[in-house]
């Protein structure tokens, strides 16, 4: 049995600095008291194009060299808006007790007792190496662009889950090898199992799958450990050669507001028979979503703050009103009820007034047919607006005012005005 520390989708960069290096340091810790053999970090390892001399980059280079101080280190190349090609290549040359093999190419792994890494020269191994310890199979991100200049747009995505699919199957007759040597085999991929929830808990829809779990247990590989979903997850299966499981390790911290479920790594325990991994999770950040369907009431606010502790939490508040009444919302009152969050971040959302015409309107001959249409189709009584628009064609401004000059004397009872 071999024990594996599988970290993913760790995203290093300045917005998510603080986020990622405290639980992925946190997670370091707990897989060398674990006493794992060796990690795989399953891509998306830092974010969007890291620059290599920011800070981001320097905690990232430290805590992996970190944890190549205590096991052999597999990273994978993952999504290439988030990792362009070359970016991981700095972490082969990190210099610490243990090798970091940097997988940007599809390809087999083997981890021998030394602790280095043995690479396939071509896609798979023709000959397995003398006394491995596990076999990796690697499949990082697939370039779809490359695939769609090919076959076109719309048929890239079939087409990349024919061509993986293929694929897969034919690192079985590998794992079958290894599998009579006593040798555990993991596959190692950076993409979209059809059917998995993203962390938002909502189904991943669209073209950007690129496995089944069908062709992922076809591998024959005992584990599977997957990147790019931020939500924990795993599928197993029952085989005539043991028991298979799938399964994402999540993002390594909470990076967004409105994710499900916990935060964490996985700790493999991986044999020729079967897979167990178990989520251990880090300190992610808690997050805390408080929605208004109009005006946000203050008194509601405090309500909600009563009822769950935003101490230290990233708090939400999102509200839809009216673009009339967009001025009316306190926002400084909002962040004072919240001032023991960590951080408060206001959403509103306005919906614009729309002014319709009614239909035909210009197309009447008088402006009292015009009035009297509007009316009707806005659902006012038309009887005072004719009366006043008579008024205002048949009276001059001086007689108009008098006369609402002594209604108001009037209604004074003492024939003086008030109030002017």
């Amino acid at each position: 049995m071999v024990r594996i520390a599988h970290f993913s989708d760790l995203h290093y960069g300045p917005k998510n600095l603080i986020e990622a290096d405290r639980c992925f340091g946190a997670a370091i810790d707990m897989a060398m008291a674990s006493g794992v053999q060796a990690a795989v970090l399953s891509g998306d390892s830092t974010d969007h194009a890291l620059d290599l001399h920011s800070p981001a980059a320097e905690r990232l280079v430290a805590q992996v060299r970190r944890l190549a101080d205590h096991c052999p280190v597999l990273m994978l190349q993952g999504t290439f808006s988030h990792e362009p090609p070359g970016t991981l290549s700095i972490f082969k040359s990190l210099g610490g007790r243990y090798p970091v093999h940097v997988v940007d190419q599809i390809g087999q792994v083997a981890l021998m007792p030394n602790g280095c890494w043995q690479v396939s020269s071509s896609w798979r191994f023709d000959v397995l190496p003398d006394g491995l310890m596990a076999l990796f199979s690697c499949v990082p991100t697939v370039n779809k662009a490359a695939v769609a200049a090919t076959v076109g747009a719309g048929a890239a995505a079939e087409a990349v889950g024919e061509h993986l699919a293929f694929l897969l199957a034919g690192f079985a007759e590998s794992h079958r090898r290894a599998q009579a040597l006593a040798v555990p085999s993991i596959g190692v991929s950076h993409g979209t199992v059809f059917g998995c929830m993203s962390e938002h808990g909502v189904p991943m829809a669209g073209f950007d799958h690129e496995f089944t779990t069908g062709a992922l247990f076809a591998a024959e590989a005992q584990a599977f450990m997957l990147g790019h979903i931020h939500r924990h997850q795993a599928w197993d299966c029952e085989a005539p050669h043991g028991q298979q499981r799938i399964a994402y390790a999540g993002s390594i911290g909470r990076f967004h507001y409105g994710e499900d479920g916990d935060k964490g790594w996985l700790l493999w325990e991986v044999d020729t028979s079967s897979a167990v991994c178990t989520l251990q999770p880090t300190p992610a950040r808690r997050t805390v979503d408080i929605v208004f369907d109009g005006k946000p009431d203050l008194d509601t606010l405090r309500d909600a703050v009563a009822q769950q502790d935003v101490a230290g939490a990233f708090v939400r508040v999102r509200w839809t009103v009216a673009d009339e009444d967009r001025h009316e919302v306190n926002r400084q009152a909002i962040q004072e009820a919240l001032g023991a969050a960590a951080e408060v971040k206001l959403e509103g959302r306005i919906v614009p007034v729309v002014r319709t015409r009614a239909a035909g309107i210009s197309q009447l001959a008088s402006l009292e047919q015009k009035v009297a249409a509007w009316a009707q189709a806005t659902g006012v009584q038309d009887a005072g607006l004719l009366r006043c628009l008579d008024e205002l064609v048949c009276s001059q401004p001086d007689e108009i005012a008098g006369r609402i000059l002594e209604a108001k004397c009037l209604s004074c009872g003492d024939g003086g005005i008030k109030g002017v």
